[in-house]
């Protein structure tokens, strides 16, 4: 695997447990840019996985055991759903060696908090993280290297946190291409359940909607889909396995959120039935307000 030549890695040997979109990526431009990592350690557990990581050569040492594979890292990712955490971070942290800093790319917090922190073993640093990236696609050929170029990540760290390995992590970012901000986790988790986990629900639910019509109705949906549904579509087809627990590790932020639009929607419900134009004027002025803004920030 080439490395850049006269880097200085930011980690001797950085583990990977996880090889699907998020962990290929960071593996990608860890083989791209060279100053990340000496040693890329990737691990998966199926043996197809583990076969066609060693395939597409982004890392240079593939592992289907978890415990095997943090010996000796001076960093870990856990790229796996959020629901694993709990039962991944019991196989490795015996192994994990004093100084390394453990670091995610989940997108609840709250959860990785609880599921890790008690855990933790002395002298091990934990900075939870959440890039603000990725696809529709899965699995390690779905990787690659710009994925986050130009994208946030969220650090999360807990109260009293190693200000180096918090900086760490971050610089690590900042090498994958990212813009890099700070926030606490109950914040984080309120914040994505809007900009992320609700527009995924209302994609699944309006998906699941369509399926149940009358299979003559849904043969012509799909067969004169238009953009609008087209998009909700491409949001609909994520991991499932990911977007389960997602779901069900930021319920409280998800479900709080789910009843503000369930009454912003009964309202423009009720605007449409009585003929309210201004209002509905107002809900579509502020819809493209939004959009100036994302494009704005070059984030649309």
């Amino acid at each position: 695997m080439p490395r850049a030549s006269g880097a200085t890695p930011l980690f001797q040997r950085l583990c990977l447990i996880g090889a699907g979109l998020i962990g290929s990526s960071i593996a990608r431009v860890a083989q791209e840019r060279g100053d990340i990592a000496r040693t890329v350690v990737a691990q998966t557990r199926r043996p197809e996985t583990l076969q066609r990581v060693r395939e597409l050569g982004f890392a240079d040492v593939v592992e289907a055991d978890a415990a095997r594979a943090v010996q000796g890292a001076d960093c870990v990712v856990l790229c796996v759903p959020v629901g694993a955490y709990a039962g991944v971070m019991r196989q490795i942290a015996p192994h994990l060696a004093p100084g390394c800093i453990l670091t995610d790319v989940g997108s609840t917090k709250g959860s990785v908090l609880r599921d890790l922190a008690p855990l933790l073993p002395e002298g091990v640093h934990l900075v939870p993280a959440h890039p603000m990236a990725g696809t529709e696609h899965s699995g390690p050929d779905a990787g690659f290297a710009t994925l986050f170029q130009g994208r946030y990540v969220i650090l999360t760290p807990p109260e009293g946190s190693d200000p180096a390995a918090v900086e760490k992590i971050a610089e690590l970012w900042r090498r994958c291409g990212s813009m890099v901000e700070r926030m606490d986790a109950a914040t984080h988790d309120k914040v994505v359940a809007i900009v992320s986990h609700l527009p995924h629900l209302i994609a699944f639910t309006i998906c699941g909607t369509a399926d149940d019509l009358a299979e003559e109705t849904r043969e012509a949906v799909l067969k004169f889909a238009a953009s609008g549904f087209r998009d909700f579509t491409r949001i609909a087809a994520s991991d499932i396995d990911m977007w389960r627990d997602i779901f069900l590790n930021n319920r409280e932020a998800l479900l709080e959120m789910l009843a503000r639009f369930t009454e912003d929607a009964h309202a423009l419900g009720r605007a449409v039935r009585y003929g309210q134009a201004e209002f509905i004027e107002d809900r579509i002025k502020r819809g493209r307000k939004i959009r100036r803004g994302l494009i704005e920030r070059h984030q649309a």
